[in-house]
């Protein structure tokens, strides 16, 4: 979210996009410099040789100001990086000062902001991802599992959904887990918002909820349960 009428995520999605034109501008013209500065002429009589010279300094010509141009381009995509960069440090800058007095109060009372983005779970931990705010802001992703450690529990949801059953209690008897735990599931949000999902610790797959398993062990993910259920089958 944006609270200003930049926004800094699109200036640096711009940026990459014109760094990339840039280097394809830049390899065609180096393919095309040794066809057009440096044309053999078509026989060896005088007007040959001039025709030949005249097209080549055209190529030269041309190379001296593709140069120049790709310069530019290299400055205007740094100052367009640098104008993003502003932008969010602007913005962070700006909203600090408004949001955290507000935030600290629902903080202590609900623990969870009113408007803001959940923080992300700590890789290699299964730790949980952070609860957005109330009003506005994604829930953060989990964090992975680590080996032996299943990965942590997406972030509670608000108070009203309440529906959701406590896990039951270890399986007496289960094999040790011995592959990467599950990644945490991402926090909840309320009105606004999106989760977030982090499946395992290999590559970051987003995981529904018509796919999870039965719970799984205090503590442990959806995904976890699934494992835990089809070992005791």
């Amino acid at each position: 979210m944006s609270f200003v009428i930049a926004a800094p995520e699109v200036i640096a999605a711009a940026a990459t996009d014109l760094a990339s034109l840039g280097s394809s501008i830049s390899a065609a013209n180096a393919a095309a410099a040794a066809n057009t500065t440096a044309l053999m002429a078509a026989g060896a009589d005088e007007v040959s040789t001039a025709i030949a010279a005249l097209f080549g300094a055209h190529g030269q010509a041309y190379q001296a100001l593709s140069a120049q141009a790709q310069a530019f381009h290299a400055q205007f995509v740094q100052a367009l990086t640098s104008g993003g960069g502003a932008y969010a440090a602007a913005e962070a800058a700006a909203v600090s000062p408004l949001l955290d007095p507000i935030n600290e109060f629902f903080l202590a009372n609900t623990g969870r902001p009113l408007i803001g983005n959940g923080a992300n779970g700590a890789p290699g931990t299964g730790a949980n991802g952070g609860d957005g705010g109330w009003l506005i802001g994604n829930g953060g992703a989990g964090g992975s599992g680590a080996v032996g450690v299943n990965g942590g529990a997406g972030g509670t949801a608000a108070p009203a959904d309440s529906s959701t059953t406590a896990a039951p209690a270890a399986l007496a008897g289960s094999p040790a887990v011995v592959s990467p735990g599950t990644g945490g599931v991402g926090g909840k949000v309320m009105l606004f918002g999106a989760e977030r999902l982090l499946a395992s610790s290999g590559s970051p797959t987003a995981a529904s909820a018509e796919s999870a398993g039965p719970a799984g062990p205090a503590g442990c993910s959806a995904q976890a349960g699934k494992a835990a259920a089809a070992d005791t089958a």
